[in-house]
């Protein structure tokens, strides 16, 4: 969430930033709010702190007079106790509101981060020339045609989006996996398996909850009393492992990774660039996370989009870098660049990673902190995610893009010794 002496101090700033993501009534309501509330609290706050120094005083004087054997000319202490606890009553709900009304405003784009929705994205970066392939066929019908993906059987076990990755597809699909587990290794990344099933915490302090509540798998209330949710992303469970710490400063960048499924509730595509397994409810990635200090985080995030581009590159792949709009990013985020895969079925680029700077957002939600050395305040940190590599988009790529015309696929050279194969070929041959 936002910084409120930010807001206080420069709302017309604040307003600006917003703007690039929301309507600019809609940001005047919410701040207009905001500073209402914001007001109201500070207000009982005083009231509060008088109420308790008058308590005290009379307190006092009342057992002075008792000792001096004298009627007390004031109130029995007891007296003022319901008024302050209406007092505090009030505060609380008021310190609620604000709270709920400040998760719910979206992150400050940054300054090179336009207005606008998808048409605003911008190319900052094109590796390699499409292929020329003389009659594309698309990876539905390869992976079909080769035995590597069971569309049927995958609806039958889990119904629509979903798929079974089999045989030599399953063998690929791992193989990419280990792959990347392994370059996050030797970059640095500290290798995690989180646990599946999270918190509410953890959805809050990674921006998703509350406005995107309804988009992930929740376990209904009897099974799970605590509230958990299926993971949506590895992000998720990374940045919340670290919730209500104070880090040490001389460790950071903190750099770690993680392996899981990811499971979204966002409708399957029947369009044709959405089908197979493009887009579904469960698909594998790996996730880099960077924690930093502020001053830190812009060679961050050109580490990890670098490093992340480094895995594409790597597997050969044709691709684009786009600088999303405001309105496209994730709400969380003040900036975020994505990895684009060519899809020669479509002749369009499909997304494979996100790399993105959430400044202090999410460390604040999460109240993730560090000390400054000699210090006895706190600062936030500041948080970057990124997508290396998403599987489900990257495995499409790999067969459209090398595709030969007998039908068979070639394999990426950095992966032919984890599979023991140069080329996929149709089962029997």
């Amino acid at each position: 969430m936002l910084d409120m002496e930010l807001i206080r101090k420069d709302r017309e700033a604040v307003a600006s930033a917003l703007a690039k993501r929301l309507d600019p009534a809609e940001v005047t309501r919410a701040l207009d709010e905001i500073q209402q509330l914001d007001q109201d609290r500070r207000a009982l706050i005083s009231a509060i702190d008088a109420e308790r120094q008058r308590r005290k005083a009379e307190a006092r004087a009342y057992a002075a007079a008792k000792r001096a054997g004298a009627e007390p000319e004031v109130s029995a202490p007891e007296a003022g106790r319901k008024q302050l606890a209406e007092l505090e009553a009030e505060l609380d709900e008021v310190q609620s509101r604000l709270r709920t009304s400040m998760s719910e405003l979206p992150n400050l784009p940054a300054d090179d981060v336009v207005p606008g929705g998808k048409e605003a994205n911008r190319v900052v970066k094109v590796f390699g020339e499409p292929p020329k392939i003389e009659k594309v066929r698309d990876h539905v019908e390869l992976s079909r045609a080769l035995g590597l993906v069971d569309h049927e059987r995958g609806v039958k076990l889990g119904g629509s989006g979903f798929w079974m990755y089999t045989g030599w597809g399953a063998r690929l699909e791992w193989a990419l996996i280990n792959w990347f587990v392994d370059r996050h290794v030797a970059a640095g990344y500290e290798f995690l398996l989180p646990p599946h099933l999270l918190l509410h915490s953890a959805g809050f302090a990674a921006g998703q909850f509350p406005k995107f509540h309804d988009d992930v798998y929740h376990l209904d209330r009897e099974s799970a009393p605590r509230g958990q949710f299926l993971l949506p992303t590895s992000e998720t469970a990374i940045l919340g492992a670290y919730q209500d710490e104070i880090l040490d400063p001389a460790k950071l960048p903190l750099k770690a990774f993680a392996y899981t499924p990811c499971y979204r509730r966002e409708s399957a595509g029947s369009h044709s660039d959405e089908r197979g397994t493009v887009r579904g409810h469960q698909f594998n990635k790996v996730e880099i996370f960077q924690f930093t200090l502020p001053e830190q985080a812009d060679a961050a995030l050109a580490e990890m989009l670098a490093h992340a581009e480094s895995l594409v590159e790597g597997l050969g792949l044709h691709y684009q870098r786009s600088l999303l709009s405001a309105g496209d990013a994730s709400a969380s985020m003040r900036k975020t660049l994505d990895i684009e895969v060519w899809m020669p079925s479509t002749g369009k680029y499909k997304e494979v990673s996100s790399v993105s700077w959430a400044g202090d957002y999410q460390a604040r939600r999460a109240a993730i902190r560090y000390k400054e050395p000699g210090g006895k305040q706190t600062r936030f940190v500041h948080t970057l995610n990124g997508s290396a590599l998403a599987t489900s988009r990257l495995f499409p790529a790999i067969l459209e893009q090398f595709q030969q015309p007998d039908g068979s696929v070639l394999v990426p050279e950095v992966l032919r010794d984890r599979l023991g194969t140069d080329r996929l070929v149709p089962p029997g041959r």
